[in-house]
């Protein structure tokens, strides 16, 4: 994977020349830290960043919450299924659909109701 791709999407806001705070971590740094804790299922709290070189989780998280505000998030996902796919490196075979995400709505206005029976 080239990270020129990724590196033309993930572009971080200009500093603010009067009050610039902190430096912020690279996008590569942050996508890697995403892309590992994606990989390995580990909490944001728990990614062993000073052993990676990595931001620390909860900096990842802010990142990823970011990029997904903005849409960005979004497009690099999508740019890294072509080029995986295109490599034919692409294991589908650990997708989840993770459906408790999804708010169920209860009592709906004109929702067929079951009929019921033995009343």
């Amino acid at each position: 994977m080239r990270w020129e791709l990724l590196a033309a999407i993930l572009v971080d806001p200009p500093r603010c020349f009067r009050h610039p705070g902190r430096a912020r971590y690279s996008p590569r740094q942050c996508l890697e830290g995403i892309l590992y804790v994606l990989y390995t299922d580990t909490p944001w709290l728990e990614v062993p960043y000073r052993e990676l070189g990595l931001p620390s989780g909860e900096t990842c998280r802010r990142r990823m919450e970011e990029w997904s505000r903005r849409g960005l998030f979004q497009q690099a996902i999508r740019v890294l299924q072509e080029q995986l796919a295109g490599a034919d490196k692409l294991d589908w075979s650990r997708v989840i659909v993770d459906a408790s995400l999804v708010e169920a709505k209860r009592g709906r206005e004109g929702r067929a109701h079951a009929p019921r029976h033995g009343r």
